[in-house]
């Protein structure tokens, strides 16, 4: 049976912006995974920097393309730009940016 202690608390939340701190790109959260959640062969293909899988991943939306990727929190500072992000994703996720944070959608059920 797994220990939980090995797993951190998330740095970031849902409807944060952040800022690649690798890839330099912006991007709102849209998922947390407390510890990698993703295939070996993924990370292997992926993750070049190694990033230790026990710690929380994230799904961001990137900036100003159509791309979703898969985050190590290492990766990730927190972004204080108040540009809005440019996503086809967005509105799927959330209604508005207030506060610097982005609010997510009401629940259709």
């Amino acid at each position: 049976m797994g220990t939980v202690t090995d797993i951190s608390r998330a740095k970031f939340s849902v409807g944060e912006l952040i800022l690649h701190q690798l890839f330099n790109y912006r991007g709102v959260i849209v998922d947390v995974d407390r510890k990698f959640c993703a295939t070996d062969a993924w990370y292997e293909n992926m993750a070049k920097s190694r990033p230790p899988k026990n710690k929380p991943w994230y799904h961001v939306l990137v900036h100003d393309s159509n791309i979703t990727t898969y985050v190590a929190e290492q990766n990730l500072k927190s972004d204080t730009s108040p540009t809005p992000i440019n996503h086809p994703l967005l509105q799927s996720y959330f209604s508005k940016l207030e506060d610097g944070c982005y609010v997510r959608n009401e629940p259709i059920n």
